[in-house]
Parts: structure tokens; sequence; C-alpha cells
């Protein structure tokens, strides 16, 4: 660099991709995909961010425009040189932004996307999703040169890369700076496979579809430097819902989501009064690729009077990130900083509103399509469920909305559903929470109430063992949990009442069996008691009523983050297996006491989905109390 700060001409300097950039490039160029029209919509979605972010400095350094107050995104194809051009004045990159932009990959679940690209030949819904747009292009263009100044600099720098074998950076040639006064050129060596690109039907058809909402001037040049504008370039949201159509809506989706898919719901009106703002929401047909993310952002766009501020203002909460969109407001001042953003009373009044409305309409559409409720609820009910852990405030409307499978039938209910089917005397609504359905379809714990007929929930996200720990009721109705603390369902009368329950234990036998049980266990259980909830099988693993669920117990076990709680034992007093324990007691037959009282908590574990502590000792207890018992050595 020269003394007085300008770019210095000499060797480019040379980089080596990221090891993750390397392994998507090989992918890129060496795999066919369906929809390579993609390149053109990320490179346009970027040019657009660039005049948004420009716009949005130039709020506090109006400078930055001078000169050059008309943003725009340029296309200019060259049959003859064979490349193709999309250029932006918007905010450009300087030497080290080109490098860490255009050379490492810094978003999370960068594995994730590239297993998922492995594995998906069609459709690239993936890209744009993990901040991976610009690469597209390299699905048509064998060479790639990025001339770009940052708005206010003196400098251009040129980023240079053929095919994925590294790249290189240097300043900018004279003719490249001239033609780069503020923001960014691409231009792509196209392959001859992408020669269809240098039409401009071809080019105004992509524009057209997936980026005619985008606010900036879209601008196709001829071979005779003349420019047409080839998309809309209006704000949507701000038009009357009459003048929309379906179509208008998908494509402003897909724009502003970077997907492919189809809204399931779309939501767009004018809030006016003491506040004014246009809400354009929707609702994904399918999961976005970063739904899963730790940092749980949703992607709600903030604008104020149509200059984008942040995707970043959190509008919704997490348990609302699944939505994608716009809010465009008339108050709200334009130099918004992030701590503003937390803190602004109307930013929270919006905040509210868009949450009840969002809430409002998918309960109407539960109500007048259950159909396509039940296809939004598939996919992203997990994620909103999270709200009946996080927003009290809204605890019961969430609940309304939530579908549980349950041992009714295989069709989801709704708590309403359950609540209208309560047996008589039944006074709880109850669950139980595991990780597999069909292990707690098979749960013993259910058998008493299925002898009652009793409908009980079956929850098996992992959000489940959360949100069941607050207090939770529904029309004056508690939740209970069938694997904690007492249940009680000698009100609720037998689903056959010809068939009459096993007349009971005596008491004194019932409290000897179990003392003699939890002699042996010692402290791997809490405590050893008679069961109300078992009809068939022997024993089962419970928490006490002041501790956590066994499923969360076992979910924070994995992660180190444990009580350590011992679960309390429940013996079937009438089971066949039991009594042989009491029988073995009344003879103080040692040995069989041992077996018998570790085999009942070792199938209790198994019940679970838990392996005995001591697998050896388990298998090995087992075949000697059998070869005993084929022997005549068990009474």
């Amino acid at each position: 660099m020269n003394g007085d700060g300008s770019a210095a001409q000499g060797s480019p300097e040379k980089h080596q991709f990221q090891a993750e950039v390397a392994e998507l490039l090989n992918l890129m160029i060496h795999s066919v995909y369906s929809e390579t029209d993609v390149f053109l919509r990320e490179l346009v979605s970027n040019a657009s961010d660039a005049c948004d972010k420009v716009r949005y400095e130039a709020i506090a350094r109006p400078e930055l425009l001078a000169g050059d107050e008309r943003l725009a995104i340029r296309i200019k194809p060259d049959a003859t040189a064979r490349t193709l051009t999309i250029a932006d004045n918007g905010i450009g990159m300087d030497r080290q932004e080109l490098i860490d932009n255009l050379g490492t990959l810094a978003r999370s679940g960068t594995k994730a996307f590239l297993k998922g690209l492995k594995d998906a030949k069609e459709g690239l819904g993936l890209i744009g999703q993990f901040g991976v747009g610009f690469y597209a292009a390299f699905m048509v263009a064998d060479r790639i040169e990025v001339t770009s100044r940052r708005a206010g600099s003196a400098e251009a720098w040129t980023w240079t890369s053929a095919s994925g074998a590294g790249f290189e950076v240097a300043p900018a040639t004279e003719g490249q700076a001239a033609r780069v006064s503020r923001g960014t050129e691409i231009v792509l060596h196209l392959k001859e496979d992408a020669v269809r690109y240098l039409q401009p039907y071809e080019l105004e058809r992509i524009v057209r579809t997936y980026s005619d909402h985008v606010l900036f001037p879209i601008e196709l040049i001829d071979d005779k430097g003349e420019a047409r504008q080839v998309n809309a370039a209006s704000a949507l949201w701000q038009r009357s819902k009459s003048e929309v159509k379906p179509e208008d809506y998908t494509q402003a989706y897909r724009s502003l989501a970077m997907a492919f898919d189809e809204p399931a719901l779309t939501l767009h009106y004018k809030v006016e009064g003491r506040q004014s703002y246009a809400v354009l929401l929707f609702v994904p047909s399918t999961p976005p690729f970063d739904l899963t993310d730790p940092a749980r952002k949703g992607r709600v766009k903030l604008y104020v009077r149509r200059v984008y501020i942040t995707d970043d203002a959190e509008l919704l909460p997490a348990y609302l990130r699944f939505v994608r969109g716009v809010v465009d407001s008339e108050d709200l001042p334009l130099n918004l900083s992030r701590e503003m953003l937390q803190n602004n009373p109307q930013v929270r009044q919006i905040r509210s509103g868009l949450v009840g409305r969002v809430l409002s309409e998918l309960e109407g559409t539960a109500t007048k399509d259950a159909e396509t409720y039940g296809k939004i609820w598939e996919t992203f009910g997990p994620i909103l469920k999270e709200g009946l852990y996080e927003d009290g405030e809204r605890r019961a409307q969430i609940l309304s909305l939530a579908r549980f499978a349950s041992t009714a039938g295989d069709a989801p209910r709704s708590i309403k559903e359950y609540v209208t089917d309560l047996k008589p005397n039944q006074t709880e609504i109850y669950y139980l929470v595991g990780d597999s359905l069909e292990r707690l379809k098979s749960n013993p714990k259910l058998e008493a109430a299925k002898a009652r007929g009793v409908e009980v929930l079956l929850l098996t996200d992992p959000v489940d063992a959360f949100w069941t720990t607050l207090p939770q009721e529904f029309e004056g109705k508690p939740l209970k949990s069938l694997s904690q603390g007492e249940v009680d369902f000698g009100l609720i009368p037998l689903v056959d009442e010809r068939k009459p329950e096993d007349s009971a234990v005596d008491a004194e036998d019932d409290a000897s069996v179990l003392a003699a049980a939890k002699d042996v266990l010692g402290d791997a259980v809490a405590d050893v008691k008679a069961s109300t909830r078992l009809t068939d099988s022997a024993s089962c693993l419970v928490a006490s009523a002041q501790g956590r669920d066994r499923e969360l117990e076992r979910l924070l076990e994995r992660q180190n983050r444990g009580t350590g709680a011992k679960p309390i034992l429940e013996l079937n007093m009438k089971h066949a297996m039991v009594r042989l324990l009491g029988a073995a007691k009344k003879e103080e037959r040692t040995q069989d006491i041992e077996a018998l009282a570790n085999l009942l908590l070792d199938q209790a574990r198994i019940l679970d989905g838990e392996i005995p502590a001591d697998p050896a000792a388990f298998a090995r207890r087992l075949n000697d109390y059998v070869v005993r018992a084929l022997k005549g050595g068990v009474a």
C-alpha cells in the first residue's frame, strides 16, 4: 500500500479455502442439481442486503451515498466473453472482508448442511439458509472475479477463484476500480453448459420468479448498454390484500425466506392507530434448515418506512421462530440501535401484537381447516410447545393449540377433546412422558388407566419433559404424570364391572414384602411401595411427587446435569412374582428374596427403556433362578 493510503499494485495474495468451503465447492462443481437457477437468486439477495446496509449506515453518515443515491442491482450478460456480471452500489467490502466473507463458512450447522447437500441431489433449498449462497455460483461458473469497494473507502480490491483451487486477493486494476466506485461487481465466467444464463429472457424469468419483490430495482443491461428494470421492486406488504394474488404471496415468501416450498399459512394485515405498521408473515410448509440452530433466533425482518433495519429484532419469541416475513413500521426511528430494540416500548407493543395475532391465526386455522393445521402441527409442534415452558402469559392458549398422541386412538388429540371425554369422577388429565411412542404404549404404568378406560396423553418430544414440570391445567383440570407421585383411580369405575378387582393382600404381609425388598435393594431405590398403577405387570419405577419426572431426570443425566435422585420401586402386590417374594420372606429363603427383589427392579428398568445397573449380574441371577425353578428348588 502506498503512503497516501491508495492501493498498491503488486503480486496477488494467495489463500486456501477453509476446509468446509473446499468440500462445499467440490460438491457444487462435481454434482448435478436440477435447480441451478438458484445461483442468481442468491447473488441478487446478497446485492439487496448490501444496498440495505449502505442505506442504513447512511442514516448516520449521509456522505456514504453522496453522488450515488439511487441504489440498484445490475445484471449484464456478455455472450462474446461468455461472462455474466451482477453488480450493486451497496455497502461493498474491504480486503479483509473479502477474505473473511468469501473464504470462510462461519455459520453454525455447516457439517449438517454439507451432509444434506450430499444426500439431496434435487433442489437447492439448502442453499441460502446456511450463509453459503455465494458459492452456488460455482455451479455455473468455472472462474469468478469479485471486485469491491467499501463505502467511503478509496481502495478497491479484487477476489478471484477458479474451480475451488483456493483464491487470490489483489488491489483492483484501474479499469476495475473505475467501474466500482462503491459496492460490488461479480463477474462469472460461465461453464459451457451454463450459456443459457446469457439469454435475457432466461435471466428475466429467474428474476421475476425469485426476486420480483426485492425492494431495489434490478436492471438488465443489453448489448447496447441500455438498462431495463425487470422486477416490480414494490413492498408487497404495503399493498392491499385485494390487489395481491396467491402466486404473488408465494413469490414473496420464497424471496424473503430463501425457500422453495409453498407457505402453509399467510398473514397479511395492517395495524393503524397509536402505532402503524404493515405485516406480512408466513408459516412454511417444510422446516427451515436453521430451525434447530442452538441460537433459536427468529427471522422476521424489521423495516422502518420501507428501510430495512435488521432481522435480529426478536419480533417473535423463540417458540415461533419458524415464522418468516416482514414487519414495516411507520413510527419507529430509523436509527434504532440493538439496545433500543430491546427496550423500546413501541417495539414491545409490536411484539405483543404479533404474537397474539399469530396464535389467533393458528387457532382459526385449527378450527376452520383441521387438515392444514394438522400438517403445521406435525412440522412445528415440538417448537411451538417450547412456549408452554417459556410463555406463562399465553400457556393456556398454546396448550389449546397442542395436539397429542394418546391411548384413545391413532389420531392426534387436542386437550379440549380430552376434557370432553373425561370419565365419571375423573378430575385430572393424565399423561406419560418418554422417548418412544411404541415404548409408551406398552408401558406398565398405563395398566390401571386402561382398566378404567381413562385416556392418557403420550408425550415423546424432548421438550415435553420440561414444560410438564410447571403447573399446568386446562379448564380447571390439572395435568398429572403417571410416572410421578401417587396416582389413585379408585373412584373411576372399571370398564368391565363384571370383573371385580382382586381382593387385597393382607396389609401386614404387604408391609413385610415391601420392607424385605427395600432391605435387599438398599440405596438403589428411594423407596419400595405398593402400586395403584399396575394390574398385570409386577413392578415399575416412578419419581417422587417432589422430584423430577423420570424422563426429565434421564435427559439431564445424559448431559451430566442430573440430581442423582433415586426412583421409587412400585410393586403389584397381586402379581405372582411378588407373591413368591412374600412366600420367600415367610420361609426366610434369603437367596430367593435377594434374587426376586433384584429381578423386580431390573425388569422395571428394562420396561422404562433403561438397562440394568449390572447386566451381567442380572443375566446370572435370572439364569440361576430359572434353573433352580425347573429343578424344583424354588417354591
